[in-house]
């Protein structure tokens, strides 16, 4: 079980993921957790490099998908700003909304990505649905308090990471 809570990628930002390197693997679609990996929590504002990146991303041919855990208004004014699709109230790390979010790409399992800030819910989640995962380190310290209890668990996790030398910003 502790294994699913091990990404298998871990970045400092969305900038640092190999784009070829997962199209190599066959990876054809991203999912994306909102809350500090594509805005500061509780904002709607997306800044011009992530708005850039995700440009990026399209013209190289990946689809994209919000998950979020957060409600529908929250999700709907980034999803706009960044033309994807969105689930919003996913309950992550249930698998239900991965599943949904890869059907309403038209992919499979191995050609999925989960790309987010938490493990305890969007690794989790993806590793759990079999898919890609990679974290990528919040954009911010601020986040819900939820949140905050969960990161001192994770720093447990994040330690044994290093220990298992899982490569940060490779593949």
């Amino acid at each position: 079980m502790i294994d699913k809570l091990y990404p298998h990628l871990y970045v400092a930002a969305l900038a640092d993921i190999p784009l070829e390197a997962l199209k190599y693997r066959g990876i054809k679609a991203l999912i994306f957790d909102l809350d500090n990996t594509i805005t500061e929590w509780n904002s709607n504002v997306v800044e011009s490099q992530v708005g850039e990146w995700f440009k990026t991303i399209k013209t190289a041919g990946f689809k994209a998908c919000i998950l979020s855990n957060n409600k529908k208004q929250r999700c709907l004014a980034v999803a706009d700003h960044l033309s994807i699709p969105f689930i919003y109230k996913a309950n992550k790390p249930r698998r239900g909304a991965f599943y949904r979010a890869m059907e309403l790409m038209a992919v499979k399992p191995e050609e999925t990505a989960v790309i987010g800030d938490q493990i305890f819910t969007d690794v989790l989640g993806g590793n759990r649905a079999g898919l890609y995962t990679i974290l990528v380190t919040p954009l911010t310290k601020k986040e819900f308090m939820g949140t905050k209890i969960s990161r001192a668990m994770e720093k447990m996790v994040l330690y044994r990471l290093k220990r298992r030398n899982v490569r940060k910003n490779g593949i």
